[in-house]
C-alpha cells in the first residue's frame, strides 16, 4: 500500500473520531462474526475470496461500509447510462463503485436492513464523500455528497435517517412548522379581535406567558377570566405578571416598574377587555386560551436554543404591510446564535455581553450551551444569574428579552433598558464579560453616520476584558469600508484590538429583510499584528434553504457542512481557497473571502484542452456571425475561409505568449 493510500486512510480515521464512533468501526474486517463470514466472500474480482474494505462498523441499528482511494480522480465511474459502473476493473479503481459492492454483499448476506455504503477519496483539503443507502432488497440510492461523517454519529444518524433517506420532516421540524403556523393564527386573532399596534402583540403574547406561570402557584386560572367591568381580565393577568415578576426576583425596583408600565397596555386597553359578541368571551380570555394550548407548554417544557417568542414577534412583522427594519427588528435565526456559541468555544466560566439583545436570542443560545458544559447545580445557577448581560435600547424589546430569559429559566437580572453607544466602555469592562455577542441595528448609518455598524462593533470590544472574543453579525458593506467614517473606525479597530477572520453567510439568512450578511470575530485589547494570518470563508452554501411556506429551513445537510466550518476554523483541517483564504490584511482590504479569494485548485489536461476547444468553437462562431470586431477584427475585412484554426491553435500554444 503506498503512502498515499495510509495517508487516506488515517485521515479517514480521523474523521471517524470526530463523530465519536471509531471505536464502533473496524479495519480491514469486522470483529461481529456475521459481518466477517460474509466479508470471506466478497471479491470484488469476482474469485469468491476474501474482500475486505478499509473501514465497517455499526452505528445503532446502521451498518456502515466505507471504501477509500487516495485519488479523487478515482472516486465514482458511471456508466454511460449514468449509473454506478459495477464492473470488476470499476468496482476495484474506483471508491463509490468498491463501497456499493460491498455494501450489496453485506446486504445479501447479512441480516443488516438499513446499509450505509461510503465512497471517500481524496485528503482532508481535496476530497469528495459519498453516500449511498442500500435497502433490505439490496436497492440503493445516492445521496448529497458531505464534507464529514457527523451526520453519522449516534446522536444524528437518526435524524439523517428521517431527513435523507425517507425524506420526511423531523420533529424539530413539524414543530417548527406548527408554532409558525400559530403565530399566524394568533396575528390574525390579535388583529381580527384587538385592533392591537404591531409592536404591542408580542407584549401582550409575552405578558400573558408570564401569567401562566402563576398557575403552578394556583395564583392564576383561566376560568377566572370572565369578562368582569369591575375587576377586568386585563387586570388579573396584570396582577398575575406582577406576582410573576416579584416570584422571579426582578430587581431593581425601577427595571420591574419599565416592565410593568410596556404590560399595563393589558389592563389599558378597552377593546381586549370586553366580551366579544363573536367569541363570547373576553379576546383576552381568547388570546389567553390559545397560547395556554399551543405555546406555553412549548415553552414551558423546551430545552432547545430556540427564541421562541423571537420566532413569534418575526412571524408577527412578516405579516404586517410594513418593513420590520422599521421597527427596529432584524431577529438573528436560532442556527445562527448557536454557532456564535461554537466559532467562540464558550467556557463555563465566561461573562456574555449582548448589548443589542433583542429578544435575547443570543443570551439564550449561550446559556443553554453553558448549562451543558456545566458540571453540578452550582455551576448552573451561577451561569444564570451572574453570567449573562443584556442591554436594549427599545423598551418594548427589553421587555420581550426580560420575559423571554425569565421563560428561559432566569438571566433577566443583568438585563438593562439603556443606549449601548452612550454607554462608557470603561463602566462596562466591570462587568468582566469575556465574550460579546452582537446583531447590531442595520442601516442606521445612511441616516447617522455616527450609527454605522462598524461603530457598535469598536464599542463592544472596547468594552470587554482584555482578551475577550467578541462575534458580530453584519451586513458584508460593513467590511468594504466606503465611507471615510467607516475607513477610520476599521483603522481604530486594527490599532487596538485583532480580527481573527470573516465568514460570509447564506444571503437568505435574514430572509426577507434583503442583507447580505457576515459573521466576523475578533479578540480585545491586543493590536491586531501586521504579520497576523486571518481566515476568511465562503460560508453561503451553509445546507439552509428558503421553503416556500415556512421560510428559511435545512434541507438536512446544515450539520455537516456546520461541522466542516468549525473544522477549518478551529485548524482541524485544510481547506481550497474557494471555502478558506488565510491571508494577512491590511485596514483598507475588504474584509471578505471575495477580495482574498484565488483559485488555486490545478486543472486537469483535460479540463485544460475542453476550455481551449470551447474558446477557439466560440471565436470562430462570432467571426461568422459577423462580431469579429470583439477581437479586434474588422467585418469587412473577413473572409471565414482564409481564416487558419490550426494556426490560431498554434499561436496559441507559442512559448511567447507565456512568461
Amino acid at each position: 500500500m503506498g503512502k498515499k493510500e495510509v495517508n487516506t486512510d488515517l485521515w479517514v480515521y480521523d474523521l471517524l473520531k470526530e463523530a465519536k464512533i471509531s471505536d464502533k468501526f473496524s479495519a480491514q474486517g469486522s470483529d461481529v462474526k456475521e459481518l466477517n463470514e460474509a466479508l470471506q466472500t466478497a471479491s470484488k474480482r469476482g474469485t469468491g475470496k476474501v474482500g475486505f474494505p478499509e473501514y465497517v462498523g455499526i452505528v445503532k441499528d446502521f451498518l456502515i461500509v466505507i471504501e477509500d482511494k487516495s485519488d479523487t480522480t478515482k472516486h465514482l465511474k458511471l456508466t454511460e447510462k449514468d449509473i454506478i459502473a459495477e464492473d470488476i476493473a470499476s468496482v476495484c479503481d474506483y471508491a463509490v463503485n468498491g463501497a456499493l459492492f460491498y455494501g450489496k454483499h453485506l446486504s445479501k448476506n447479512t441480516n443488516y436492513k438499513k446499509i450505509v455504503a461510503l465512497g471517500i477519496s481524496g485528503n482532508e483539503k481535496i476530497h469528495k464523500i459519498t453516500p449511498i443507502y442500500i435497502n433490505d432488497r439490496g436497492e440503493y440510492t445516492i445521496l448529497e455528497n458531505i464534507e464529514t461523517l457527523i451526520s453519522f454519529s449516534e446522536d444524528n444518524i437518526d435524524e439523517y435517517y428521517i431527513k435523507e433517506i425517507l425524506k420526511e420532516d423531523t420533529a424539530v421540524e413539524k414543530k417548527t412548522a406548527e408554532i409558525l403556523k400559530e403565530a399566524s393564527e394568533l396575528h390574525n386573532y390579535l388583529r381580527s379581535y384587538g385592533n392591537i399596534e404591531e409592536k404591542n402583540k408580542p407584549l401582550i403574547v409575552s405578558g400573558i406567558l408570564l401569567a401562566l406561570r402563576e398557575i403552578d402557584f394556583k395564583n392564576f386560572n383561566i376560568d377566572n377570566l370572565n369578562g368582569d367591568k369591575t375587576k377586568t381580565d386585563g387586570q388579573k393577568i396584570y396582577e398575575a405578571i406582577k406576582s410573576n415578576l416579584d416570584r422571579a426576583n426582578v430587581s431593581p425596583q425601577v427595571k420591574k416598574d419599565k416592565l410593568l408600565s410596556q404590560f399595563s397596555i393589558i389592563k389599558d386597553d378597552i377593546k381586549i377587555n370586553e366580551i366579544n359578541s363573536t367569541l363570547g368571551k373576553t379576546p383576552l380570555k381568547y388570546f389567553t386560551e390559545f397560547l395556554y394550548k399551543s405555546i406555553y407548554q412549548s415553552i414551558r417544557y423546551n430545552n432547545s436554543a430556540e427564541d421562541y417568542l423571537g420566532r413569534f414577534y418575526g412571524e408577527f412583522m412578516s405579516y404586517t404591510g410594513g418593513d420590520g427594519q422599521n421597527l427596529g427588528i432584524v431577529l438573528t435565526p436560532k442556527h445562527i446564535t448557536e454557532l456564535f456559541c461554537d466559532l467562540l468555544d464558550l467556557k463555563t466560566t465566561d461573562k456574555i455581553l449582548d448589548p443589542c439583545c433583542g429578544t435575547a436570542g443570543f443570551l439564550i443560545a449561550a446559556m443553554h450551551n453553558m448549562i451543558k458544559k456545566a458540571n453540578d447545580e452550582t455551576e448552573i445557577k451561577e451561569i444564570r444569574k451572574n453570567q449573562l448581560f443584556g442591554i436594549e435600547e427599545q423598551s418594548y424589546m427589553f421587555t420581550i428579552a426580560t420575559t423571554n430569559m425569565i421563560l428561559r429559566g432566569d438571566g433577566k437580572s443583568n438585563l438593562e433598558n439603556k443606549d449601548f453607544l452612550k454607554e462608557n466602555p470603561a463602566q462596562l469592562q466591570l462587568k468582566g464579560c469575556t465574550v460579546g455577542m452582537m446583531n447590531p441595528p442595520y442601516s442606521m448609518g445612511k441616516i447617522d453616520p455616527s450609527l454605522y455598524e462598524i461603530k457598535f462593533i469598536n464599542h463592544l470590544l472596547d468594552s470587554l476584558v482584555e482578551d475577550g472574543r467578541a462575534a458580530v453579525i453584519v451586513p458584508q458593506s460593513t467590511f468594504t469600508g466606503k465611507s471615510n467614517e467607516e475607513k477610520k473606525i476599521k483603522e481604530e479597530i486594527l490599532k487596538k484590538h485583532t480580527l481573527e477572520g470573516v465568514i460570509t453567510l447564506n444571503k437568505n439568512t435574514f430572509y426577507k429583510v434583503g442583507t447580505n450578511p457576515c459573521i466576523a470575530i475578533f479578540k480585545a485589547h491586543n493590536e491586531h499584528p501586521k504579520n497576523k494570518i486571518c481566515k476568511f470563508i465562503n460560508f453561503e452554501n451553509d445546507g439552509y434553504i428558503v421553503s416556500k411556506h415556512i421560510g428559511l429551513i435545512d434541507d438536512g445537510s446544515h450539520r455537516d457542512k456546520k461541522q466542516h466550518l468549525l473544522d477549518v476554523w478551529f485548524e482541524r483541517t485544510e481547506a481550497i481557497t474557494k471555502f478558506c483564504v488565510k491571508t494577512i490584511i491590511e485596514a483598507s482590504d475588504e474584509w471578505l473571502h471575495s477580495f482574498y479569494y484565488f483559485n488555486d485548485e490545478i486543472p486537469s489536461e483535460e479540463d485544460f484542452r475542453k476550455t481551449v476547444a470551447d474558446y477557439l468553437t466560440f471565436e470562430v462562431n462570432m467571426i461568422t456571425h459577423g462580431r469579429g470586431y470583439l477581437f479586434g477584427i474588422e467585418d469587412e475585412e473577413l473572409k471565414f475561409d482564409k481564416i487558419d484554426i490550426e494556426e490560431e491553435r498554434q499561436v496559441a500554444e507559442s512559448e511567447e505568449d507565456y512568461e
